[in-house]
């Protein structure tokens, strides 16, 4: 049994077997698509209300580095980061901490092949999938409205995936930290700020200098500057920055994830 555990231990993650992980996930979401879907409507509301509803009332334009925006065209990108994110983050929090702490999923899994590593590959993995279903559904709206107005809108579907793995693997690591589902008051306490004040309905500018930087802190910023960036053609070195950020995020959150998980399934 020492051996086993030891061996589980140092296991690296393997695509393979990380991939019956998410199978299994995929299987048990056939009867349940509507509560997938059901995460891709809030943005979308948003989008109508306050894109076109309260894009009417606030003037035709918004200047972006001055360049001037229908506010639709400003808001949108930022609603389609908030989507990926929405996709990661409720996949990797509600329902990852159910299978920990409540279903024992995971302790029946590491009977088979897979390791603590698969089981965070897999599930970041499965997270991924749902929050680049979600932007995916977005940026055809976008299009399809009119608000995309750059051809480096193309790479927005990958510049999203990126968004997506980052909170996925936020969401597993912060998940288990979490005792009960009480706990997820903080989550929320944390999700809803970064919604309403990462550049989200308005340029950052408008933000005293000191306050600036504590927004271009936070990985939803990052998220919503690379996609309008994208979508909009304003393409310039901070894409670079973006691009950085989310991917070191992603990467340390992952580490953190299966350090954490093995402390909590190998204990």
């Amino acid at each position: 049994m020492i051996a086993v555990l030891g061996r589980r231990s140092f296991q690296v993650p393997a695509v393979r077997r990380a991939g019956h992980l998410v199978e299994r996930n995929a299987i048990l979401q056939r009867r349940g698509w509507p509560v997938i879907v059901s995460g891709f409507v809030e943005p979308l509301l948003y989008l109508l209300a306050i894109g076109f509803g309260v894009g009417a009332l606030v003037g035709s334009t918004v200047t972006v580095n001055g360049h001037p925006l229908r506010y639709a065209v400003f808001v949108a990108p930022a609603l389609m980061a908030s989507s990926a994110m929405n996709g990661a983050i409720f996949e990797t929090a509600f329902n990852f901490f159910y299978k920990l702490k409540y279903v024992k999923l995971y302790d029946a899994v590491l009977a088979t092949p897979l390791g603590v590593a698969d089981i965070a590959l897999g599930e970041i993995s499965w997270a991924l999938m749902r929050g680049t279903l979600y932007a995916l559904g977005f940026i055809v709206l976008m299009v399809a409205l009119g608000l995309v107005i750059s051809p480096w809108a193309l790479v927005a579907l990958p510049a999203a995936m990126l968004i997506g793995f980052s909170f996925a693997a936020v969401g597993t690591a912060a998940s288990t930290f979490v005792r009960t589902y009480q706990d997820f008051d903080l989550v929320l306490t944390v999700l809803i700020p970064l919604f309403l004040f990462s550049a989200t309905f308005y340029p950052i500018t408008v933000y005293p200098g000191a306050l600036q930087v504590v927004v271009q802190l936070t990985p939803l910023y990052h998220g919503v500057d690379l996609l309008r960036s994208l979508t909009t053609g304003m393409i310039g070195p901070s894409i670079l920055l973006d691009i950085a950020y989310l991917v070191i995020l992603g990467a340390a959150a992952l580490a953190l994830a299966a350090t954490r998980l093995e402390r909590l399934l190998l204990k």
